[in-house]
């Protein structure tokens, strides 16, 4: 056995990208689910930044179900996907067959926000259009509809990729529609912004990709442009996963023809931690338990 795959064994890798994209990918959806079987995993999310994945589990469960990986997938509200709309967070959160009950999660923009637009240097249109919170902290409509749905739904409300006082303003929001089960991407905040959501109830995620060398040059990530993200050591991480504490959780966010498949990914990301640390009961934690509880995977 390579050295860290035992830390795979049971392990839920909540965030990759095998769906079809406008990048190349390293593997497509049913072999990386194939994969993470013979890993011993427990569970893969599927993400995608151009439509709903709920469609693509329901086909995975469908056909590969008997290996006894649970797949779920959920709604980036990018514009290709709907945008930011209650309308299509409706039909998300029931597309699927009859297995499981539709998006798992909905998500706010990954890439058609201001704070990652401003980063990759968008201007015009583009940018106008782009999501964000306003600076007074009002979280605009429909996004609160679109909380109460998720805590009607027993779902994951996702911040997607905004800035962290975003995320904040965001988190208090979601506490008010009931929101139960939050998630917050990270990795590019600062560990006070990381307390404050801790304390707000959000899961903090800190994905394989943003230290990963897929950082170094551009892709498309949305549309026909590339862009480059900035990228990160893990050494970086390690006082914003500690921060995050008990509601760390960590991804590969891979499936870029750039890396390794995800599982390999999830693997490598395993022994950069250990080297940071972090103790077999708190990869187990960020890996397993805390994934398990925010996506009610137990219960399912």
């Amino acid at each position: 056995m390579m050295q860290g795959m035992d830390y795979l064994v049971g392990a839920v890798d909540c965030h990759i990208h095998t769906c079809p994209h406008l990048n190349g990918r390293s593997v497509n959806v049913l072999d990386s689910i194939r994969q993470a079987a013979a890993a011993g995993m427990s569970a893969v999310g599927l993400m995608d930044n151009f439509q709903n994945s709920s469609g693509y589990a329901a086909l995975a469960m469908a056909e590969l179900g008997d290996l006894g990986v649970k797949v779920f997938g959920g709604l980036i509200m990018q514009p290709t996907a709907g945008g930011v709309s209650l309308e299509v967070a409706q039909c998300a959160v029931g597309y699927g067959y009859e297995f499981g009950v539709g998006a798992k999660f909905l998500s706010l923009p990954t890439h058609h926000t201001r704070y990652v637009a401003l980063r990759e240097g968008r201007s015009g249109a583009y940018l106008d259009a782009a999501f964000c919170v306003p600076e007074d902290g009002r979280v605009p409509d429909p996004v609160p509809a679109i909380m109460a749905l998720c805590a009607e739904r027993d779902i994951v409300f996702d911040c997607g990729h905004v800035s962290g006082p975003e995320a904040i303003a965001l988190a208090h929001e979601a506490k008010r529609q009931g929101v139960t089960r939050l998630r917050t991407h990270c990795g590019g905040y600062e560990p006070e912004h990381i307390s404050e959501l801790v304390s707000l109830g959000a899961y903090c995620e800190f994905s394989f990709f943003s230290v990963s060398h897929a950082t170094q040059v551009g892709l498309t990530h949305v549309d026909a442009e590339k862009h480059k993200s900035k990228g990160k050591t893990i050494q970086d991480y390690t006082p914003k996963i500690r921060a995050a504490g008990d509601r760390a959780i960590v991804s590969s966010d891979a499936g870029v023809f750039l890396l390794a498949p995800p599982v390999e990914s999830f693997r490598q990301y395993m022994l950069l931690l250990e080297s940071e640390g972090f103790s077999r009961d708190e990869l187990r934690r960020m890996n397993t338990i805390n994934p398990n509880t925010l996506f009610g995977l137990a219960d399912t």
